[in-house]
């Protein structure tokens, strides 16, 4: 089997308008939640989130790009071109023809459906734009991804939930294993920062009024978040054969059903998922330094997450560091698991553990090291990305500095 590494990262999300940005900010345990800004942001009861900010969708793309990208598609563009500038890859010939994009959604164009849903029955407008439905699909971002980029070969998005990044980043991982692809620009893409879809998320009772305070024994929910988080994935052989500067090498990957309830979380589901990337990996439980939670700050999500994390890594448990960024950029819902890369990337390659901001009293059912409000220097060699999403459906990534 082929090995695995990451050569390009890129981001927008409410820390920062790049990767660098935004792990700068993760070092800091900078904040990026505040009010949100959006029409009728008045009639809601949840009036905060993980927005990008100062957004002008002008500065970066012409008129007719803006009227085919929603929000969503416009944040894996913005991160896509980060990627594959830092990658140097150009992709051509045989390269295109083995090279693809699988991307994460779990909403798709939600801005898109906003806008039209209030033009026809709000303001009873008869007609709405002849590309709204191109606008919206799920699949926008990753198709615009493969023109713009000449990638000729596996190109779809996946959309599960909470999920979606990971499962679509492992696909993308196990097309260039097994040799059928060269390179893949994967990763995941969300905005769902709009009046349906917080009122949506305010029906299931478990958002946050004021802050995400994972893991904490006073948190009281979740905060949404948006932001795309974009890489690219290479065959360590032709990385290697170009010179490209490696991020990290992703060593393992694994995928479980709950098969239990739509909401509630399940602790051997999650185990299973952890114990199968270490698996898949090849990699001991001591191998690993960092764990990315979930880390949603909603008590059932944590308080599973950790006895998952206990269970599986037993008495290295107390050893190892697991933190959440959530709390600094929000729940960016089907893109998060991308975002949420970047930590373990700074883990691997710079030392720095990203902290669990907010953390403000101990929780006995989450008595791990979740590195509470301040980032560490630490060198660590082994790191997980964990995300569990509604449905049951979990996917972790095990990744290894190179």
């Amino acid at each position: 089997m082929r090995r695995v590494v990451i050569t390009g990262a890129g981001s927008i999300n409410a820390l920062g308008a790049s990767a660098s940005e935004t792990m700068k900010a993760m070092r800091e345990g900078r904040c990026g939640i505040g009010e949100l800004e959006f029409p009728n942001v008045d009639r809601l009861s949840i009036r905060i989130g993980g927005q990008v900010r100062d957004y002008d969708e002008a500065a970066f793309f012409n008129r007719q790009q803006v009227a085919l990208y929603d929000r969503f598609t416009q944040f894996a563009m913005l991160s896509a071109r980060e990627a594959v500038q830092q990658s140097g890859l150009t992709f051509s010939g045989d390269l295109a023809a083995h090279s693809g994009v699988v991307l994460g959604t779990a909403a798709g164009g939600m801005n898109t459906w906003e806008d039209n849903y209030r033009a026809v029955y709000e303001e009873g407008k008869n007609r709405v734009h002849p590309f709204v439905v191109p606008k919206l699909m799920n699949n926008a971002a990753a198709s615009h991804i493969s023109m713009e980029y000449n990638l000729k070969g596996p190109s779809f998005t996946v959309s599960t939930a909470c999920s979606s990044s990971n499962h679509a980043m492992g696909q993308a991982f196990h097309m260039i294993r097994s040799g059928a692809c060269t390179a893949m620009i994967t990763g995941g893409s969300e905005s769902m920062l709009t009046f349906g879809g917080i009122k949506a998320w305010e029906g299931l009772r478990v958002m946050s009024k004021d802050a995400c305070r994972p893991f904490s024994g006073n948190r009281n929910g979740m905060v949404q978040g948006e932001g795309a988080g974009v890489f690219v994935f290479e065959d360590y052989d032709h990385a290697r054969a170009r010179g490209a500067d490696i991020l990290a090498e992703v060593s393992g990957f694994a995928m479980t059903s709950d098969a239990a309830d739509i909401v509630m979380p399940s602790q051997q589901g999650a185990g299973r998922a952890i114990a199968g990337a270490l698996k898949d990996a090849r990699m001991s439980p001591e191998e690993v330094g960092y764990i990315n939670a979930h880390g949603t700050g909603t008590a059932a999500n944590d308080k599973t997450e950790c006895a998952a994390v206990a269970n599986v890594f037993g008495a290295h448990a107390d050893s190892l560091m697991m933190s959440s960024t959530k709390s600094m950029h929000g729940h960016c819902i089907g893109g998060t698991g991308a975002v949420e890369l970047l930590a373990c990337i700074m883990a691997l390659r710079d030392g720095v553990i990203a902290p669990t901001i907010g953390y403000e009293e101990p929780d006995p059912e989450c008595a791990l090291d979740v590195v509470p409000n301040e980032a560490r220097e630490v060198a660590v060699t082994g790191a997980l990305s964990n995300a569990f999403a509604f449905g049951g459906l979990n996917a972790v990534l095990a990744l290894r500095k190179v």
